[in-house]
């Protein structure tokens, strides 16, 4: 499989600008994130998973919720972290982690060869042709090693998009990818120890609120024009009331390489 075309830089800047500016708030608001960090390590732990000799990489590892906890329920790794965005990046430094700064849209950094296990969570969202990086991480994995993938997709939202349409304005919520095809995708190239689409729900405190939420931890990049001021306030009108929850859906996936 050849490598995916490497992008145009916009919307990649776009994202990584967004994540450094939201970098400082971003470990103590990522509150889902790390809830699904350690749901993943939680059950590579009870899958008994062991990796073969190579290197381990976090990728999109942000501050390294994700390697930290796999640290945590397995034993040191080293894992390496690998992410565009220095400033959150940079948090683990501290933690005598190895670090590389580098944009996933360019495939796996080079000297990453044969690993024996990739992990990633909340980033593979961010990247182009999620479902072709997908493919190529599965094939770069060395004969026996692991993925370990956790990754919000398309049934995430329905408030925000319900709210979108009964307004009339374009909805601005990033374009997510569809669980099955992903879940396809690597079926072709592992085996499947764990695959599970899972719903999160979480409080709705008005469409403004949870804007903010989004725009706090900056996840808030959008492929779509921002929407104008009238066409805001059309969509915080229609947004539902706190009887109607914000909903996550997110893939969870477990699998070795044949």
């Amino acid at each position: 499989m050849s490598r995916p075309e490497p992008p145009a830089e916009g919307f990649s800047e776009v994202v990584r600008g967004c994540f450094s500016e939201g970098a400082r708030q971003y470990p103590s608001r990522a509150r889902l994130q790390a809830a699904v960090a350690q749901r993943l390590a939680g059950l590579t732990a009870r899958q008994g998973v062991r990796f073969p000799p190579g290197p381990l990489a976090d990728l999109g590892a942000g501050s390294g919720l994700l390697s930290r906890s796999l640290e945590a329920a397995l034993g040191p790794g080293p894992w390496q972290r690998i992410d565009a965005c220095s400033p959150l990046l940079e948090q683990g430094a501290a933690e005598n982690a190895a670090l590389i700064h580098w944009d996933l849209n360019q495939g796996l950094p080079t000297s990453l060869q044969q690993p024996a296990a990739l992990a990633s969570s909340f980033a593979l969202q961010w990247l182009e042709q999620p479902e072709q990086q997908l493919g190529t991480w599965c094939e770069q994995l060395q004969p026996g090693g692991w993925l370990i993938l956790g990754v919000p997709t398309s049934g995430s939202f329905p408030l925000w998009h319900q709210a979108a349409a009964q307004a009339g304005v374009p909805c601005t919520a990033l374009e997510l990818p569809c669980a099955q095809r992903l879940i396809d995708c690597a079926q072709q190239r592992l085996q499947l120890h764990h695959a599970q689409v899972l719903r999160f729900s979480r409080p709705n405190r008005g469409g403004l609120w949870f804007l903010q939420q989004i725009k706090a931890i900056g996840a808030q990049a959008s492929r779509s024009p921002k929407l104008n001021a009238g066409q805001l306030r059309r969509l915080l009108r229609a947004w539902p009331g706190p009887q109607q929850a914000i909903v996550w859906e997110v893939l969870v996936l477990l699998g070795q390489k044949r």
